[in-house]
């Protein structure tokens, strides 16, 4: 539980508490998070399993602050030592909030959603999430499976939604208010994540490189930061200076990522410094290498190494 930054003597009205957004791989999980914040804070790509931590975003509304755990997508295959500890992450999470959104694609229940649904507790809501609604063409087709869901699950709301549209994203930070307890803000008004700037480096660099390998490289893939050094600078106000190393399984995957020439390790290291910049709002000097670790995604101590609980 995060530490309590504000005194309870001010929290006279105040809401507060924590809402986990569970699925399995690639239903929008983080692309909603970034939505319910306002700000880019969980990174997203078309590969499936891009998240890998549990990334909290925090929401405060009027009197109302929503912690929003975003959680990697729940996998039921590839048993690697870095799945079983994506999927513990999804199981400690699911148990320890004070609501759940389930996040599916609208219209749609697969098996994989189905191992998702099963870990819910019987005592905590859940609030059927029927995201990228914009891509059902047929809305009349929702209201039998809609039906079909409820007899799956006894879901507290069921909320067809589009990341994309301000209007739901408001809506969903509306529902979710009425199931959060009365208490102290866990977070300042103006906070967005618990994240730190280094871990935020190494998720961007690791989007990027997502985005722009495609499927031909593994999603065992990551990203190690060796430097994270502020420094001062009398031209900009601020200044990073960061070292980030893209670790992969083999010689011909450590090709694919800096290409020929060297040209796209170049337009990952560019996209991901112009994004951080952004987001730092500080003069980012970004430097990345590529190192060959075989097997590391089934290696437990080298899988915690890397920063996976």
């Amino acid at each position: 539980m995060p530490e309590q930054t504000t005194a309870t003597a001010d929290a006279a009205g105040q809401r507060c508490g924590l809402v986990a957004i569970v699925g399995k791989p690639n239903v929008g999980k983080s692309t909603l998070l970034n939505a319910l914040v306002g700000q880019k804070i969980s990174i997203t790509s078309r590969k499936a399993q891009t998240t890998r931590h549990r990334i909290t975003g925090v929401r405060t509304e009027g009197n109302t602050q929503c912690v929003f755990v975003d959680t990697p997508g729940f996998q039921t295959r590839h048993s690697s030592a870095l799945n079983r500890s994506l999927n513990r992450t999804v199981t400690g999470v699911i148990g320890d909030v004070d609501v759940v959104l389930f996040v599916v694609e609208a219209g749609n229940f697969t098996l994989g959603d189905a191992k998702v649904l099963s870990l819910l507790k019987p005592d905590i809501p859940a609030i059927l999430v029927a995201n990228k609604l914009d891509l059902v063409h047929r809305r009349g087709e929702l209201a039998p499976w809609l039906r079909d869901m409820q007899q799956r699950h006894p879901f507290a709301e069921f909320m067809p939604v589009s990341a994309k549209q301000p209007k739901d994203i408001l809506r969903v930070l509306e529902v979710c208010a009425k199931y959060l307890p009365e208490q102290a803000w866990f977070y300042e008004a103006d906070e967005l994540t618990d994240k730190s700037e280094r871990f935020m480096a190494g998720e961007m660099v690791r989007e990027k490189l997502f985005r722009l390998t495609g499927d031909e490289l593994p999603y065992t893939s990551t990203v190690v930061i060796d430097k994270f050094d502020e420094e001062p600078s009398p031209k900009f106000k601020r200044m990073v200076r960061i070292a980030a190393t893209i670790v992969v399984e083999r010689e011909g995957h450590k090709a694919m990522v800096i290409g020929e020439g060297g040209e796209k390790l170049k337009r990952i290291g560019t996209e991901a410094r112009v994004e951080l910049e952004q987001l730092f709002d500080a003069k980012v000097f970004l430097e990345i290498f590529v190192k060959v670790r075989s097997g590391w995604a089934d290696d437990e101590a080298r899988v915690r190494s890397f920063g996976y609980e």
